[in-house]
């Protein structure tokens, strides 16, 4: 049994000095730049379009994120396309449309079944014309300067995308979500600053990104039609889309004061489901994202190989550990004290950089990690073809659900439910189903 000892040595040692190398680097380029330069005003107010994909969303979530969208203080023109995507729960979300029908930057498309957040991002960005496109998911609340933070940073047309900082809404709800709300403060204030520095933010997440559309419009079809192994892959898109415009030649962004909260799974199986969505993602787009590592900063290749060879190293050292425990009944100090120093190094430096004694607490994550998210990123990795949202319902119940034909009342003959005033624009309604359709200001048309 020396040689499970020596393996699982072997591989929290080199884990330890990746891990080392790997985390010493990203805190030095997270720092936050030098902003001296960098201007404050916009030289032209670009339009932006707002995109809210929702799918049987909670009605209350799904309010506070377009009360979020309808209160931002921006000095440009707005637009916003809510894209009901076959909710089964639409006649409940169809009482939040109302409750903005009477504002004109308002726009919202139903269709008629379940397509998939992916498309139905591109059906609103394809009937869209702003300068810029802000994606934003239906559970997501936003500060009322994320339009105008992400827009100034948009003004560097070198710049393709840009991400705000993510928190968690409903942190104070369970132990998981005040882990998984840290989880979020250390990916965008480690990670994704420390890319930001060499323009290649490997993922602008998908609850706050702003894409420039001449760009976005370039990658569209690649977007729509991306496939792995010969099978649709509609999961992951604002990882995928990230990687299409690092790929064109454009540089990706961070802004960490563009604030925006969403909710988080408060229980471990939903939890778990996501990070398995997530995890097939993140390999797959991987796979693209190495044919690019030449022509970025060195810096962007440690850290794609941190980030996938780090978790196999530690993987092996608790597999070594585990059957060493199990076939002789011993410990593996070295393993054990070697994970548990480098919680504790990591925690501390979390809860300086933060100013806030509650990282000390996400050591917590550190069995989560070892006994839940290691096997099941082996899984992910074993499983990639496998494209199940694990989340969604199936397309099929969805539709009997939604039904066809579903009736939207025109905002002049019904009263907005949230208190507009002045002349109610026309609730607009867009059937994408035989994609034949056309939306005006003038009223509703549909091939119904």
């Amino acid at each position: 049994m020396d040689l499970l000892n020596a393996i699982g040595i072997g591989a929290v040692s080199c884990y330890a000095l990746l891990s080392t190398a790997y985390k010493s680097m990203q805190t030095l380029y997270a720092r936050p730049k030098d902003h001296s330069s960098a201007s404050e005003d916009f030289a032209f107010v670009p339009s932006v379009d707002i995109i809210v994909p929702c799918y049987n969303e909670d009605p209350h979530t799904f309010s506070e994120c377009l009360a979020s969208i309808a209160n931002q203080d921006y000095a440009g023109k707005l637009r916003v396309y809510v894209v009901d995507d076959g909710s089964a729960n639409r006649e409940k979300l169809e009482r939040v449309h109302h409750a903005y029908a009477g504002d004109p930057r308002f726009n919202f498309i139903l269709l008629r079944e379940n397509v998939g957040k992916r498309k139905a991002q591109i059906a609103a960005i394809r009937r869209s014309s702003g300068d810029l496109v802000l994606n934003v998911d239906s559970d997501s609340t936003l500060a009322s300067d994320v339009v105008t933070k992400l827009a100034l940073k948009m003004q560097n047309p070198e710049i393709g995308a840009a991400m705000g900082q993510l928190t968690a809404s409903n942190r104070n709800h369970t132990w998981l979500t005040r882990l998984i709300d840290m989880e979020y403060w250390l990916a965008c204030n480690e990670e994704r600053a420390a890319q930001a520095r060499f323009g290649a933010v490997m993922c602008c997440c998908g609850p706050c990104a702003m894409y420039r559309r001449s760009a976005l419009l370039l990658l569209l079809d690649q977007y729509e039609s991306q496939f792995f192994r010969g099978k649709p892959s509609d999961f992951g898109e604002d990882r995928h889309l990230t990687i299409l415009m690092l790929k064109a030649g454009f540089r990706t962004d961070y802004v960490p004061d563009a604030i925006a909260a969403t909710v988080v799974p408060d229980r471990m199986g939903p939890y778990l489901r996501q990070q398995l969505r997530w995890a097939r993602s993140t390999f797959r787009d991987t796979l693209l994202a190495l044919r690019l590592l030449p022509g970025l900063d060195h810096y962007i290749t440690l850290d794609v190989i941190g980030q996938n060879l780090g978790p196999l190293l530690l993987a092996l050292a608790v597999l070594a550990g585990v059957l060493q425990v199990a076939l002789t009944a011993t410990v593996p100090l070295w393993t054990v004290m070697m994970i548990a120093s480098m919680t504790m190094i990591r925690c501390g430096v979390a809860a300086f950089r933060a100013r806030q004694l509650r990282f000390l607490a996400f050591s917590l994550h550190t069995p989560i990690n070892l006994f839940f998210l290691l096997p099941l990123k082996a899984y992910a990795l074993c499983t990639l073809s496998n494209s199940d949202w694990l989340s969604r319902s199936s397309p099929a119940n969805v539709t009997a659900a939604g039904g066809e034909g579903v009736f939207v009342p025109h905002p002049t003959t019904e009263a907005s439910a949230g208190g507009t005033s002045g002349n109610a624009a026309p609730l607009r309604r867009l059937n994408l189903a035989r994609d034949s359709s056309t939306v005006t200001p003038a009223g509703v048309y549909s091939d119904d």
